[in-house]
């Protein structure tokens, strides 16, 4: 089992390549054959209206497992849909073993609707600390990715999110009202003073790059799955950003966050989002 995390940033210098390559091939075999395409017998529903999955998930989730697991001997597979069919499955991410937390299609009712806001997320963690992401919008022909301490890239060009134009709104993504307790739902009305424009998320995945980007200035979530998050949250910290609980502490893929949780394109905007969802400002 590889467990050393000189031996993973080994393996990310010399095979980064050829997890870029499954992750397009998997959605060139699973998931972009079906994009406008879904027949009704491929979508179902998980927990409600809003928690779609489909043929190109599950597919391009079996796909990727295998994938990946076998470009790093020792690693295992956190998957949303396997997680989905065995709760159990996610303590993987607990352990010691290096862990791939794979979404095969962030963004699903976007997917199902036609919309090319969907992508790919996988991000590689070990012991809880995020060491490499790769997020691909196949719609769209976009990769980015990111590795701890070597920056984050969009199509192999850098990204630095920057801070805020001053003197305009802050633009903040924020989580559905479905998933949201009435705890989380008071404090995202924190969001709704002057200076500030919450709006409805899109793909998770894709607006943690809209952040990395700088065209998007923050990020206000209420639910912890990994798959949603890990990669996007490594992107925006390689792209100079910062996240924070709403205790004030950074995001723990392994879970056990205060929520709602923020994502900022630089330091001072996370503690101002949080401060406002802890309603200090």
């Amino acid at each position: 089992m590889i467990q050393d995390t000189e031996t993973i940033d080994e393996f990310l210098a010399q095979r980064s390549v050829d997890v870029e390559q499954a992750i397009r091939e998997a959605a060139a075999a699973e998931i972009m054959p079906r994009f406008r395409r879904l027949g009704a017998s491929e979508i179902d529903q998980k927990s409600g209206p809003h928690d779609l999955v489909t043929d190109a998930d599950r597919n391009a989730e079996r796909y990727l497992t295998k994938e990946l697991a076998a470009l790093l001997p020792g690693s295992v597979v956190v998957g949303e849909e396997a997680v989905d069919a065995d709760p159990t499955t996610y303590d993987a991410i607990q352990g010691d073993a290096p862990v791939w937390i794979v979404d095969p299609v962030d963004g699903t009712r976007q997917f199902v609707h036609g919309d090319d806001g969907f992508c790919t997320l996988v991000a590689l963690v070990q012991r809880g600390t995020l060491l490499a992401s790769w997020t691909y919008a196949p719609a769209r022909g976009q990769l980015a990715t990111a590795v701890r301490g070597g920056g984050a890239f969009l199509d192999g060009e850098r990204l630095f999110a920057g801070p805020p134009a001053p003197g305009r709104d802050l633009e903040i993504a924020t989580s559905h009202p479905d998933y949201t307790t009435d705890a989380q739902k008071r404090a995202l009305l924190g969001l709704r003073v002057d200076g500030v424009a919450p709006r409805p998320c899109g793909s998770a995945g894709l607006e943690y790059l809209a952040v990395a980007r700088g065209e998007l200035d923050a990020t206000a979530f209420s639910w912890e799955a990994a798959w949603d998050h890990a990669a996007g949250l490594l992107l925006v910290e390689e792209a100079g950003g910062a996240h924070l609980t709403l205790t004030g502490e950074p995001f723990r893929v392994t879970g056990g966050n205060t929520l709602p949780f923020t994502a900022a394109r630089d330091a001072a905007t996370a503690r101002r989002v949080r401060g406002l969802l802890a309603g200090e400002a």
